[in-house]
């Protein structure tokens, strides 16, 4: 009777100690998210604020966009960008073979798939965009058998398109 009562007073103190470390962290988040609220208000991240505008692309995920590719790096071309991500086709060619291997995934994995989240919204949140229906014209037919490798073109349209939001201005066609 003695271990079983001293066994359950050492697993109650466990899960308070656990406790309190979710309390510490749900503080810290909570902080962490007021600061950027705060910071939005106050414009100190206009790249934040202009990619929170668009319908599909929330505070968290335009935080994420700019903090790890957008706001530190100039990007020449489409290609750099999506070799940065990790989202650039591989192509392999031998002799008369000539398929694609998929994406290579050597680049940002936060960045690649918070993109790839933030393309599935987009589906969902503006259905009248040319970027959605370009997706539903190219793979809503194939069900979901395809939705791997549809998810990263797709990620990869989205990740151009936002790019050029934020480098020229240019909404994508069809969103708001």
């Amino acid at each position: 009777m003695l271990i079983k009562s001293k066994c359950r007073h050492c697993l109650r103190a466990e899960i308070e100690r656990e406790n309190a470390r979710l309390k510490l962290v749900k503080d810290q988040v909570r902080a962490i998210e007021s600061a950027h609220r705060k910071e939005l208000a106050e414009h100190k991240h206009p790249m934040v604020g202009e990619l929170a505008r668009l319908r599909a692309i929330g505070d968290k995920g335009a935080w994420v966009l700019v903090k790890e590719i957008f706001g530190w790096r100039n990007f020449a071309n489409r290609r750099e960008l999506t070799g940065c991500v990790g989202l650039a086709p591989t192509p392999h060619a031998s002799g008369s073979i000539d398929h694609e291997q998929g994406i290579s995934k050597t680049g940002n994995r936060r960045a690649r798939s918070v993109l790839i989240e933030q393309a599935w919204s987009w589906v969902r949140l503006q259905p009248g965009s040319e970027l959605t229906q370009w997706f539903n014209r190219r793979f809503a037919a194939s069900g979901s058998e395809c939705a791997g490798s549809a998810s990263s073109r797709w990620a990869r349209r989205l990740a151009i398109a936002l790019w050029r939001y934020l480098k020229d201005g240019v909404i994508p066609a069809g969103a708001c």
